[in-house]
């Protein structure tokens, strides 16, 4: 997938959005301000705390500077994996960041 490819599919999961912060980082976040997805100079999103190690063992991926400490991996382009996969991640991250949420505001946001 392309960062644009990428971009598109974010901003079609329930309640997304896009910003632009730290200099022109795009910021893919719900319910305001909770990131899920991160396109700046490469990739980076949430994962579930059981795959993380798995996945920085993976060539291509590895902890997320800053963010590593809430699960968070990156990868430069070419993305080392392919579409599908990095559609369910992405869409798992989404749903990782709604579940968080407060009962009230995961209605709609939800996709199971």
């Amino acid at each position: 997938m392309t960062p644009e490819q990428i971009a598109a599919f974010c901003l079609q999961l329930p309640g997304a959005r896009e910003d632009y912060k730290w200099g022109g980082a795009r910021v893919f976040s719900v319910a305001g301000n909770k990131m899920f997805a991160l396109l700046s100079g490469g990739l980076a999103f949430k994962v579930a705390p059981e795959l993380f190690l798995g996945m920085v063992d993976r060539p291509g991926i590895r902890p997320a500077p800053y963010l590593a400490r809430a699960y968070w991996v990156s990868m430069n382009e070419p993305y080392p994996l392919g579409d599908a996969e990095m559609r369910e991640l992405l869409t798992r991250s989404h749903q990782l960041v709604v579940r968080r949420l407060p009962k009230i505001r995961q209605a709609g946001l939800l996709l199971d």
